[in-house]
């Protein structure tokens, strides 16, 4: 018999998509061998409500260019294409229905972890998918008793990888790009030259 497809979801707002998250997606992958690894932009994401995101359309066509030439790297519509707030359960759910018997591991930062329990329906989220928490730059490893109380049976359902540390954030690729500074080390070559030809997160 068949071992179980293992597929990983790596959800964000991808704006932009930079090495980092190529770096995660890639350990992960290794470390827990899975299949593929999917991307998913968010579409209008809950708690980024105070922030202007780039359009959906831009965001996808920056992962496409990254992830160019890695077969077990996909990207998925489902949040960009979904009005309304996006939340992480009904992705995870449509993503279920999608990949009927597949193994659904959904990839996450230490931060992100700590505020599981402010989740929509978080328990049920441990039910339909492993959770796979990993470094974020600035972030401490959150207190797992603390989160176990709030979430019973998290622990069980939890992969905690010390790596990757690559200090690279979304918000500092922003930064640079608005300063005139070189991205090239930060994001694929093709983003980057995406980024300029479309003169994103330039200053006013």
């Amino acid at each position: 018999m068949d071992a179980p497809v293992k597929v990983g979801v790596l959800g964000g707002t991808f704006d932009p998509i930079h090495n980092g998250h190529l770096a995660i997606a890639e350990e992960v992958r290794g470390q827990l061998a899975l299949s593929e690894v999917w991307f998913v932009p968010a579409g209008q994401p809950w708690l980024k409500t105070g922030r202007a995101v780039s359009p959906s359309e831009q965001r996808v066509a920056m992962i496409e260019l990254a992830i160019a030439g890695k077969p077990y790297f996909k990207i998925s519509r489902l949040e960009v294409s979904r009005p309304g707030p996006t939340y992480t359960i009904d992705t995870m759910v449509e993503i279920r229905r999608l990949l009927k018997g597949a193994s659904l591991f959904f990839i996450m930062g230490w931060d992100s972890l700590a505020s599981l329990p402010l989740w929509k329906e978080a328990p049920r989220l441990i039910e339909i998918c492993r959770l796979v928490a990993v470094p974020r730059p600035g972030s401490p490893p959150p207190d797992l008793t603390v989160l176990e109380k709030e979430i019973p049976g998290l622990s069980r359902k939890l992969d905690m990888l010390d790596k990757p540390r690559l200090d690279i954030s979304a918000t500092a690729v922003r930064a640079r790009v608005a300063d005139g500074l070189s991205i090239d080390r930060l994001v694929p070559r093709p983003v980057a030259a995406y980024i300029r030809k479309n003169r994103l997160y330039l200053r006013g």
